[in-house]
């Protein structure tokens, strides 16, 4: 704290106190506004550093926290879905045939407290890519193994089941490194055999067949229910036109009857008219009586004319209805021999479908039957391939061994060799006189060889030609003789010369030549080199 003057005024040093606390308080308050983090919804906050006890890190789903300065730091971990392709090919189901079932998984992280904390664990640093290699790595194997667990049939047709069984597998993998499984998205379903696209065909023959089978149903239903209602029609409209017909003829009736009953009254009418006035004169009782006979005449007339129209319009109606019914009957005979038309050509088409089903059915079981042995040959195939490859591999291998055994054992003997040869030429001080050495130990072992090879042989008997003296009068066998005497000396000079070995005087010498010098005396061997050989 800076030391005051001593004179400095009172309100000076308040005022310096006011401005020290106001510029303190406001730091802390830029430091808590600036420590203090909000977490947003698609995101979760993880604290590491100090925190509570027990745990490596805090995290937070929504509101916010304060970060406490030099012992704690923050980071965030982004909640956004994440797709991810699978392209499985080549899985091999409960039937052992390969299906091809690419897919897609959305995965995210999980926003529970011991999944976020498994994220802060295992992801907490990593990029949206490597996060979506370690679980494309996990939802493979899972795949593989939920398909390798079902049949084909299962898989195609209950989808569903498919689904639950892959979700059921993958919820606590993914849980391990801190993801949840959001959506499963197959997009296709297909096997390297046909056997699928075999199912499709028999499942869209049997619908195509029971759609006909029921289109023909109908047809029949309707054709029926036209005959029907034709018929009910024809019956209606006879029924109608007699009851019309028969109004007719009542009203005609009733219209007689009335009017020969208004025609009586009138008649008695007259007659009390007439017994009223019997004071009339006798020509208005000769009239009336005249007219009343006229008036029944008419009446009787009217009458008769009236029966003779009933009769005829009775017998025009009983025509007519004879016509109707024989009409009707005509109807009902053409249409029971439709229906029946129809019912022959409804089960004609329904045994051809059956038939049809059948043996597409058959056709269906057959190619099935037959893929399926393709996928087993296959499968035995390349089982045996492996087996043989295998195979093949260990007798390489063993040959290899054996081989490589046996260089090692010549290298060894080689080596060996070269180092007993190396001891023999330090111990004989140097290569000539180890090599006289050798020779003089296999000396034996040839001259034994050689002894073999000539003894064995045979001689039957020998003949020499012999053709006279020669040119310096010997005979040839005397100088076969002497050629192979004369052969000696040389050998006997290179076997000292190579080996360095003196051959007794019994063998021969060499001849000087005339007039050749006689040879320098060879120095004395220098000591501490026994064995040098002589000039």
């Amino acid at each position: 704290m800076l030391a005051m003057p001593a004179d400095t005024p009172p309100d000076v040093f308040l005022l310096l106190t006011v401005a020290a606390t106001a510029l303190i308080l406001l730091g802390f308050v830029v430091l808590v506004v600036k420590r203090y983090k909000r977490c947003p919804s698609n995101r979760v906050l993880v604290i590491y550093g100090k925190v509570t006890q027990g745990q490596p890190s805090r995290c937070l789903h929504g509101g916010g926290a304060f970060v406490w300065p030099l012992i704690q730091d923050y980071s965030f971990l982004s909640l956004d879905p994440m797709q991810i392709e699978i392209p499985l090919r080549g899985a091999l189901s409960a039937e052992n045939i390969r299906v091809n079932v690419p897919s897609v998984f959305t995965v995210a992280i999980g926003t529970s407290a011991a999944v976020m904390q498994t994220a802060a664990i295992r992801l907490l640093g990593l990029d949206s890519r490597q996060v979506m290699k370690q679980a494309e790595d996990i939802i493979l194997g899972q795949l593989r193994q939920v398909i390798a667990s079902m049949t084909i049939e299962d898989i195609n047709r209950n989808r569903d089941k498919f689904l639950d069984n892959v979700q059921k597998s993958l919820l606590p993998e993914l849980e391990k490194i801190g993801l949840v499984l959001i959506n499963v998205n197959i997009t296709d379903i297909t096997d390297e055999s046909g056997y699928i696209e075999a199912m499709g065909r028999k499942a869209a023959s049997e619908a195509i067949q029971s759609a006909e089978i029921d289109v023909a149903q109908q047809q029949k239903r309707g054709s029926i229910g036209v005959a029907e209602a034709k018929r009910e029609q024809d019956v209606m409209v006879a029924n109608a036109e007699k009851v019309r017909e028969i109004g007719t003829k009542e009203a005609e009736r009733e219209k007689l009857v009335r009017l020969a009953e208004l025609a009586k009254e009138t008649g008695i009418g007259k007659n009390r008219a007439e017994l009223e006035q019997q004071s009339a004169v006798k020509d208005q009782e000769r009239q009336m009586r005249v007219q009343v006979a006229e008036a029944e005449a008419q009446a009787v007339t009217g009458e008769n004319q009236a029966r003779a129209k009933a009769v005829d319009a009775e017998a025009t109606l009983k025509v007519k209805q004879a016509e109707a019914y024989q009409l009707a009957e005509t109807r009902r005979r053409e249409a029971e021999a439709k229906v029946r038309e129809m019912q022959y050509l409804a089960e004609a088409r329904a045994a051809e479908a059956m038939a049809t089903k059948i043996e597409s059915e058959q056709r269906a079981e057959l190619e099935a039957a037959a893929k399926a042995q393709k996928a087993k040959l296959i499968v035995d195939a390349e089982a045996a391939a492996e087996q043989v490859r295998l195979r093949a591999l260990a007798e390489a291998g063993a040959t290899f061994a054996r081989l490589e055994a046996q260089a090692r054992g010549e290298y060894e003997i080689l080596a060996k060799k070269a180092e007993g040869l190396q001891r023999l030429v330090l111990g004989c001080g140097g290569a000539q006189q180890a090599f006289q050495l050798l020779l003089l130990e296999h000396l034996p072992q040839m001259a034994e060889t050689a002894a073999k090879a000539i003894a064995n042989v045979k001689f039957d008997k020998v003949v020499v030609w012999d053709g006279g003296p020669g040119a310096n009068g010997k005979n040839a066998t005397a100088g076969f003789l002497q050629g192979l005497a004369g052969s000696l000396p040389p050998l006997l000079q290179m076997v000292r010369d190579i080996g360095g070995v003196e051959m007794p005087g019994c063998f021969g010498k060499l001849a000087e030549a005339p007039g050749a010098a006689a040879p320098a005396e060879t120095p004395p061997a220098a000591p501490g080199k026994p064995g040098q050989p002589k000039g």
